[in-house]
């Protein structure tokens, strides 16, 4: 859909719910809608990103297709955030990956296979498939260096890219609530709701996703990627701490803090990945952006095999196998990192943010009205 012809449409379908407000307890995104009786683009990607896509608005909805007005809430949402991701993001023709999910795989598939082609060229054949055990036993198959310095100068790209998209969807914000003085509470909240996923409860009984009928696994499904990503990054940093300031050298012992951490993350994140695929291939394409469902299978699938090739390499470890599993597992982080800027990992932060915008708007515009 053409730049014009989508927030056109956005603009006419919020001035519907605008009128109606039937919908105005599911989630913030209407009561955000509220407070307005004019939408710029801003604000309509503002909309999108505080969105949590829970479908409860299009079930609960009286004008939804065949009715005149044609109503599809999730999936004009869904298109503008794949938008909204692509405007924010830098520089232009990879933030085009957004919208081109196949150039984002690409860009995946040449990192992981750039990765390959290192590792079978610059490893000599015995110590790749040799049995390394104890302190230092990775390092004996990748130097440290190798490791290290490309992830620490993906994860500072990356972060770089989201520190001005950010500044870029904070600086579009025009709205007079967010002028007076907050400090930290709305933000507080904020993390709060995004710590306990409220907003996938559809207001309340859960989301009507995959199917029609409320239920909280989808609730359940993203917990566990949310918090397996937080336990293994938890585990990344406790590596640190004990090989750089406590000098203790992987790999650690089974019921070490960060073997324990990665080992509860990584299952985390294989069930949840896998649960989030299964509901993704069941659920209605009618309510989403085809852009949307190839780029959120681009990154669960980016994600599953990083989180599946590393529980295989901890597993397997003390084995002939770790030299050609831990490359595969780099391989697999390498095309994770280096599409994170540029995939689906980009609504953590522009829904993080979207959630503060909104609790500082609510906590300024007084309690919402009743129907």
């Amino acid at each position: 859909m053409p730049e014009l012809d989508l927030f056109a449409e956005a603009n006419r379908q919020l001035t519907i719910c605008n009128a109606c407000r039937y919908c105005e307890g599911f989630c913030p995104t209407f009561r955000a809608v509220e407070i307005r009786r004019s939408f710029t683009k801003d604000d309509v990607r503002y909309f999108a990103n505080l969105c949590h896509d829970c479908r409860a608005c299009y079930d609960a909805c009286m004008f939804t297709s065949p009715h005149e007005f044609a109503i599809n809430f999730p999936k004009i949402m869904s298109e503008v955030r794949v938008e909204s991701y692509e405007h924010w993001s830098w520089p232009r023709f990879l933030g085009r990956s957004f919208s081109n999910t196949g150039r984002g795989i690409i860009l995946g598939l040449l990192a992981t296979l750039a990765v390959y082609v290192l590792g079978w060229l610059m490893i000599p054949a015995d110590k790749l498939f040799a049995r390394h055990l104890g302190p230092g036993a990775f390092y004996e198959v990748v130097p440290y260096a190798a490791m290290v310095i490309p992830a620490i100068l993906s994860v500072v790209y990356g972060a770089a890219i989201w520190l001005q998209g950010s500044i870029r969807f904070w600086s579009r914000t025009d709205s007079p609530l967010l002028r007076k003085p907050s400090g930290l509470a709305p933000a507080l909240r904020a993390l709060q709701d995004a710590l306990t996923l409220r907003y996938l409860g559809g207001g309340g009984p859960g989301c009507a996703y995959p199917e029609e009928k409320p239920s909280s696994v989808r609730r359940v499904f993203h917990s566990f990627v949310f918090w397996g990503f937080l336990l293994d990054f938890s585990s990344t940093t406790l590596a640190f701490v004990y090989e750089d300031f406590r000098h203790i050298l992987p790999p650690y012992p089974l019921l070490s803090a960060p073997v324990l951490f990665g080992a509860l993350g990584g299952v985390g994140l294989i069930v949840g990945v896998a649960g989030l695929l299964w509901m993704k291939a069941v659920s209605d394409r009618r309510l989403a952006s085809p852009r949307a469902y190839s780029m959120d299978y681009a990154f669960l699938i980016f994600l599953g095999l990083a989180a599946l090739t590393g529980m295989l390499t901890l597993l397997l470890r003390n084995t002939a196998a770790l030299g050609p599993l831990l490359i595969v597992h780099l391989g697999a982080v390498a095309a994770l990192f280096i599409t994170a800027p540029y995939g689906k990992f980009v609504h953590v932060i522009y829904r993080s943010f979207a959630l503060i915008r909104y609790q500082i708007e609510a906590e300024g515009s007084g309690p919402p009205g009743g129907h």
